[in-house]
């Protein structure tokens, strides 16, 4: 099993790509299943999720055509030839129940096994399933899959959340799109990702309004067609390679970065004493005075402060000035890279949803091991300052939702390799 070896190694400089957003394309691919011609994405970042997700559709009947070194996909669905998303692939990643909805649309049947993913919580699928009974769907559960039917198909509704999903959100907007007249989601998440989705179901010939509002309308259409769509720009990984000169010390300008895709986490480092500034190619990021504030976090729901980059700031909040205070709400077992950091020498102290972090001099590198996709990428940034070698263990979490990062920080001299087992 590879690992991640990063010594700490100075000041950073240079420039990095930013992808397209994993959780944007995880959304977009399914809905291929919504029509019988091509579906072209572009910008589609080299993820495992990726290709889990294109394994996940050929399984279904999607012919799949893989370009330009996996940054341009063709997902052409004539036929949804196997109407059972199995469990051997479905537990690999949790977004694989966004077929649910689009098969449900279109055939009026779908099996999908219980999703898996990260272990940050147990995040139910109820909404999802809640929603599209609403709209004429039966549902069972037996045997870990969802059995899901509408013989006459689904119908508009009016569907009020309790919370803003986004998972939920997306499948029901991707199934109102073939359903019978009118349906309005209430409380829909508001993520840029779901925008882009609106914007390539638009292209499909769908009918959607309100999309980026708490309140999404969709006049279901008889049949969407094929389109061309590029990906949108990855905010969690433009996220995180903003704090990677925070943590390191020096500039880095992010490419295709803008801050209106992380409004409220933007603030958060000017708070702290980050200067954000927009160029022509995207965002620079440096720190004015040395060694950064500390500031209290709360994890809210677009366009609040994202849960995917909380542990991030964790890390870079271990050597500021000052007491920190992380609240994570979105999900309940967020704080498992706590103890990680804690081993490179960080004072962190975790009571239920809120960790409590006071600044240090110095990180040391240590032995640590990832337990999911963000809080691997947040030992890795910890490293990048801390004395001595820090070896990330568990880095196939990484995989899900990082394209190339050792290629990318080394451009900007960072000492890190990555070491096969």
């Amino acid at each position: 099993m590879d690992s991640i070896l990063v010594r700490g190694n100075g000041p950073l400089s240079g420039e990095i790509a930013i992808a397209g957003a994993k959780n944007a394309a995880l959304t977009l691919m399914p809905a291929t299943l919504l029509t019988d011609e091509p579906l072209t994405l572009t910008n589609v970042p080299r993820l495992s999720d990726i290709k889990t997700t294109n394994e996940l559709l050929s399984s279904l009947g999607t012919e799949v055509a893989v370009m330009q070194d996996g940054q341009i996909i063709v997902l052409d669905t004539n036929q949804i030839t196997n109407h059972t998303a199995d469990y051997d692939i479905v537990r690999k990643m949790r977004a694989s129940i966004l077929v649910l909805g689009p098969m449900l649309a279109r055939d009026g049947k779908a099996i999908v096994s219980l999703p898996g993913g990260c272990a940050i919580g147990a995040r139910p699928v109820d909404l999802h399933l809640k929603g599209l009974e609403a709209m004429g769907g039966t549902i069972e559960l037996k045997e870990g899959y969802i059995y899901a039917t509408a013989k006459n198909g689904l119908k508009g509704a009016t569907i009020d959340f309790p919370f803003a999903s986004v998972g939920a959100t997306e499948n029901i907007l991707m199934a109102a799109t073939l359903a019978k007249g009118t349906t309005q989601i209430n409380n829909a998440a508001r993520e840029p990702e779901i925008v882009d989705l609106a914007d390539c179901l638009r292209k499909m010939g769908a009918e959607i309004r309100g999309d980026g509002s708490p309140t999404i309308t969709v006049q279901g259409v008889e049949k969407l067609y094929g389109a061309t769509h590029p990906v949108v720009t990855d905010r969690i990984e433009l996220g995180t390679y903003m704090l990677a000169p925070v943590i390191a010390g020096g500039e880095v300008e992010l490419l295709g970065g803008r801050i209106n895709l992380l409004s409220a986490f933007c603030e958060k480092l000017d708070e702290a004493g980050i200067s954000v500034t927009e160029t022509k190619r995207g965002l620079t990021v440096a720190s004015r005075n040395g060694r950064i504030s500390g500031v209290n976090v709360v994890t809210k729901p677009f366009p609040g402060f994202p849960t995917d980059l909380q542990a991030q700031m964790m890390a870079a909040l271990c050597t500021a000035d000052g007491i920190s205070v992380l609240e994570e709400t979105i999900f309940e077992n967020r704080f498992m890279h706590a103890p990680e950091l804690i081993r490179m020498g960080a004072s962190i102290d975790v009571h239920g949803g809120t960790a409590t972090v006071t600044g240090v001099d110095k990180l040391k590198g240590a032995p640590v091991m990832a337990t999911d996709l963000r809080a691997s990428v947040s030992l890795i940034l910890a490293g990048l300052a801390a004395e001595g070698e820090t070896i990330v263990s568990r880095v196939y979490h990484l995989d899900r939702g990082y394209e190339q990062l050792v290629r990318k920080l080394s451009a900007c001299g960072a000492n890190i390799e990555r070491i096969s087992a």
